[in-house]
């Protein structure tokens, strides 16, 4: 987390506008949702291009953000894929392997394959944009941007609370878990769990004393009720990033609708 953040204010595209950043970003975003996986798979690489070639953002974090979403994506691909029916049921045309439990019957489906590879390059096109977003802004310009197309404080004033305890919870984690290494914790499965959930609890204490400290300290600077965000400051964007993200939007515009007309065209 620290070191997302510590990337996102070093990136070589830092000093470029947040607002253009995002809107790029978020095209590109609905782009990937509603192309072909041909078209999405180029917008995986295109924008994994602009993060760590144009951004330079160091290969071997940005492929541990990319595989670290993509293990809530391995946790349901046995739903998608696996089929339970009767061991008497009438077997499936599209299966691939099949597994016999007592008087049922484990099928992997073609179908359920290849579902599963459209949702891949799907996810990949969706995080490789988020992410683009993640390490080439940070998180004070991006509510700047969200002040700026009217999301409501109250929404700003949460997250930016939230972005704040993540840090607090980060470090009392940290910090209790050298401290029980340090007194000989951390060892075999069970004492494991017991120190895990001792860390739980007191994390949840410390967290709300933060709470309470964070509290009296507004207070006493006199909130009102109400988190000034900084001005947004609109930075100039060099014309030849314009110009490649248009031509790029663009043709990968023209080449889904060039797919879509040839579709129909065999239906």
């Amino acid at each position: 987390m620290k070191r997302i953040d510590s990337l996102s204010y070093k990136n070589a595209l830092r000093p470029l506008s947040p607002m253009w950043k995002c809107g790029f970003a978020v095209a590109m975003l609905l782009l990937s949702y509603l192309t072909h996986p041909a078209i999405q798979a180029v917008i995986a690489v295109w924008m994994t291009l602009w993060t760590i070639g144009y951004a330079r953002v160091p290969i071997k974090y940005y492929l541990t953000v990319i595989g670290a979403a993509c293990l809530f994506f391995v946790s349901s691909v046995p739903a998608l894929v696996v089929e339970i029916r009767p061991l008497q049921a009438l077997p499936d045309i599209h299966e691939v392997a099949t597994f016999t439990f007592i008087d049922w019957k484990l099928s992997v489906t073609s179908t359920g394959l290849l579902l599963i590879g459209k949702l891949f390059v799907r996810i990949i096109a969706s995080l490789s944009c988020v992410s683009f977003i993640m390490f080439s802004t940070p998180f004070s310009e991006l509510l700047q941007v969200l002040h700026k197309v009217r999301v409501p404080k109250l929404v700003l004033e949460i997250m930016l609370i939230m972005y704040r305890f993540l840090f607090i919870l980060f470090e009392i984690a940290n910090n209790m878990y050298v401290a029980q290494q340090s007194r000989g914790g951390q060892t075999g499965f069970q004492n494991r769990l017991k120190d895990t959930a001792i860390i739980i609890v007191q994390m949840f204490i410390k967290t709300m004393q933060r709470y309470k400290s964070l509290s009296n300290g507004l207070v006493s600077r006199g909130f009102t009720d109400d988190i000034h965000m900084a001005p947004y400051r609109a930075n100039p964007v060099p014309f030849r990033y314009k110009l490649e993200s248009y031509i790029g939007f663009t043709m990968l515009l023209l080449l889904e609708i060039w797919l879509r007309w040839n579709w129909r065209s065999i239906g």
